[in-house]
């Protein structure tokens, strides 16, 4: 069993790999399987964590800080990755051509969503010193914005998905390695399904202002699938 776990992929007798390909899957799997999916999580289902009073404690910032401190870092990761494959290879045939590709454009997006988080708008909010703002009056642009960077980023994890598994191929990676990873996706999975079963996918805007009709955001419709709206009062 155990020389079948370290029996590359395609059934060689041996798994060599170069430095450079070694650390980039590193930094790769880390960023895209690791970091960026656990702060996507954390974004969905912990606006509201499970011991805070809600709603007489609002805007609790725990998953703001923790979902840009897990992309920020994933992000870099995988900048790494990408800088330690630049020029390296020959990527000769098909499958190694697609990783390559689907690997370029994945880095780039994942820049793309960071870079379009500082165009979320205004926040505002219901005080004397905030009045209005783009997410406290749910605006067009605000409502976009929410759209597509939350469409964006699961995408964006599905696709990593295939461009890993590709990656795994191309390297004839350890069966190990492939086990692993599969099981890790497959924890992932059942988190998301425990943790939207038990409600815990609240909406962003009653988590920080509240469920009050009096707030604009709250006679809109919700943005996005499986999102919760609170009627604790």
């Amino acid at each position: 069993m155990v020389d079948w776990l370290f029996t590359p992929l395609s059934g060689a007798l041996s798994h060599e790999i170069a430095p450079w390909a070694f650390w980039h899957a590193r930094c790769m799997v880390a960023g895209w399987a690791l970091l960026l999916p656990l702060g996507v999580l954390l974004a969905r289902f912990y606006k509201v964590t499970p011991q805070q009073d809600w709603p007489q404690v609002l805007d609790n910032k725990f998953w703001w800080h923790g979902h840009r401190a897990l992309q920020w870092t994933g992000a870099a990761l995988v900048t790494l990755g990408i800088t330690l494959a630049w020029q390296q290879g020959d990527a000769a045939t098909a499958s190694a051509r697609w990783h390559a590709w689907g690997g370029w454009g994945l880095s780039a997006a994942v820049w793309l969503q960071i870079a379009g988080s500082f165009a979320r708008g205004s926040k505002g909010g219901p005080t004397a010193d905030q009045m209005r703002g783009d997410h406290y009056d749910m605006t067009p642009w605000r409502l976009a914005f929410e759209r597509l960077h939350k469409g964006m980023g699961w995408l964006l994890l599905l696709v990593s998905v295939a461009v890993i598994s590709l990656g795994l191929w191309v390297a004839d990676a350890p069966r190990w390695m492939a086990l692993v990873l599969g099981m890790w996706w497959l924890a992932l999975a059942a988190a998301f399904m425990h943790l939207q079963g038990k409600g815990r996918c609240v909406d962003t805007y009653q988590a920080i202002w509240g469920p009050g009709q009096q707030h604009p955001g709250n006679r809109r419709l919700r943005v996005g699938w499986g999102v919760r709206r609170l009627h604790k009062q």
